[in-house]
């Protein structure tokens, strides 16, 4: 567990190492490392920032991590993608970063963000402002398509774990199928949604605000593949298609008969 004065101290050991580190030209705290989230803050909160570069210079200063603070107890590095990178260090607490010019993020959304460094010509700080708008443009739901999207998930899903494929099936369930329901519950109850969502992943802090929806959704996913889906969808209609007409009843119907789901294909 990372103390309070451990978290503080390593990012101020960050704007330190973005300062002194030629062709770096911003920094910026996300989610419970900025400012405004700080209270949020636990022994499970990452380091979540943008490390900013010089135009036309990403490709020659990326390899460098030198500027990190205290290297010496890092114990892994790793790239995601491009201009992603995941640092670890020796007491388990980690960094995940972008490391990249402003025009690499060009459609990053943010949330909770503190700018700790920036250029004369506030690159770093237009960057989070755009951020931020596509953040908030993002914070939108379309249940009734999201709704169609959870019947999709599962139908495809199932077939693939009926073929064999448990891996990838199970993944459309277990993951997309799942990402759509939130997303439709969010939208569909968006009441119920508090101010501590994360406007950029719905799924993050959902057992916050649906707790017994967050633990049926759970339970689900602790039983194999085509059984998870079953209880999906079950939970799906029973949540969700109760007094709302946008609900694709006959689809959910016709998704039942294809799975021998028979008694699923009630509707309400």
């Amino acid at each position: 567990m990372v103390s309070p004065e451990r978290f503080e101290a390593l990012s101020a050991g960050l704007a330190e190492g973005v300062r002194a580190r030629d062709g770096l030209i911003g920094l910026v705290l996300l989610g419970s490392a900025s400012d405004e989230a700080s209270a949020r803050r636990d022994e499970w909160s990452d380091h979540d920032f943008f490390a900013i570069v010089e135009d036309g210079r990403g490709a020659q200063v990326r390899p460098d991590l030198s500027w990190l603070p205290d290297r010496e107890h890092i114990v892994l590095t790793a790239r995601e993608g491009e201009i992603g990178f995941v640092a670890v260090y020796d007491d388990g607490h980690v960094f995940e970063f972008a490391f990249s010019e402003a025009g690499e993020l060009a459609g990053a959304a943010a949330g909770d963000a503190t700018v700790v460094v920036d250029d004369e010509r506030g690159t770093t700080t237009e960057l989070i402002e755009r951020a931020r708008a596509r953040a908030d443009a993002a914070d939108r739901f379309d249940p009734a398509n999201d709704a169609r999207l959870v019947l999709v998930k599962l139908l495809i899903g199932v077939g693939r774990v009926r073929r064999g494929e448990v891996l990838n099936g199970g993944q459309l369930i277990r993951q997309w199928a799942v990402q759509h329901l939130v997303r439709a519950i969010r939208g569909r109850f968006a009441a119920a949604s508090g101010p501590l969502r994360d406007t950029i992943d719905p799924v993050r802090r959902f057992e916050r605000d649906f707790p017994e929806w967050g633990v049926r959704i759970t339970a689900a996913l602790e039983r194999p593949a085509e059984e998870a889906a079953r209880e999906l969808f079950a939970f799906t209609r029973e949540v969700l298609e109760p007094g709302w007409d946008d609900f694709p009843s006959r689809a959910a119907d016709a998704v039942a008969k294809r799975l021998r789901w028979e008694k699923l294909s009630t509707g309400y």
